[in-house]
């Protein structure tokens, strides 16, 4: 845990992303030290509309287990996107946005 979600405009390149998404996470501190349990998935996006033009845009959902407090999730918000803005995007729109996963309804296995 967490999973991290990357949505990104496919003119952007993937794994700057991935590595600041990660990173942005692991200094967070709130998750293993290591960063052995931080999952990142990037999605990019060819076909997109933003507004009336075709800029690039992030979008970054966290998704993380029911239990930590605003303040630990603006925490972790913020340092996901200080570490994307660190990559130096020009003409792009970046948001971060953390979610709750239902503790009792989360299924896992390792097989």
């Amino acid at each position: 845990m967490p999973h991290c979600i990357v949505e990104y405009s496919a003119d952007l390149k993937e794994q700057p992303l991935m590595t600041a998404v990660f990173d942005g996470t692991l200094k967070s501190g709130l998750f293993s030290h290591d960063g052995v349990d931080i999952k990142v998935r990037a999605l990019p996006f060819k076909h997109h509309i933003t507004g009336d033009t075709q800029a690039s845009f992030i979008h970054v959902v966290l998704k993380i287990l029911a239990g930590r407090t605003s303040e630990q999730k603006q925490r972790l918000s913020d340092s996901v996107l200080q570490h994307i803005l660190s990559n130096n995007y020009a003409d792009c729109s970046v948001t971060v946005e953390v979610l709750d996963i239902d503790t009792p309804c989360y299924a896992k296995a390792l097989v």
